[in-house]
């Protein structure tokens, strides 16, 4: 069974349809390669999936050990390398986490969220700039 199916739309759009739920996303060429950047490009997605990973991965650690981080949030900025060919060369993330969270609990969550499965895909050419803060 499929994951996706993905329809071109033209004007160098997208709409993919995931088969289980049926959502749809859109996907738009950024301004700086043709499109109008009305929607994720196809780099934006892979790089807002690396922080969804994390929060996921962290989440999964939360529930086990029964810690709220729930409104916890993630900002990702994505650096195209300016030499060709034309490729994600960084991907910063910076996580918003619960200021409650003991050291230890810190840690465990900082160490699963490495290892996202996402992360681990990406080439190691790909800089991964991971920041993890903690807020009231």
């Amino acid at each position: 069974m499929s994951t996706a199916t993905v329809r071109y739309a033209g004007h160098l759009r997208t709409e993919a349809t995931h088969v289980a739920s049926g959502t749809i996303i859109q996907t738009d060429a950024p301004v700086d390669n043709h499109g109008r950047g009305e929607a994720f490009s196809p780099t934006d997605l892979v790089s807002t999936a690396l922080g969804s990973c994390m929060m996921t991965v962290m989440g999964i650690v939360a529930e086990r050990h029964q810690w709220d981080l729930v409104g916890s949030s993630f900002a990702v900025v994505k650096h195209m390398s300016p030499e060709a060919p034309r490729r994600i060369a960084q991907i910063d993330v910076t996580f918003t986490l619960p200021a409650s969270l003991a050291p230890n609990e810190r840690t465990l969550l900082e160490r699963a969220a490495h290892t996202c499965p996402v992360g681990l895909s990406l080439h190691p050419d790909v800089r991964q700039n991971i920041v993890f803060e903690y807020k009231e």
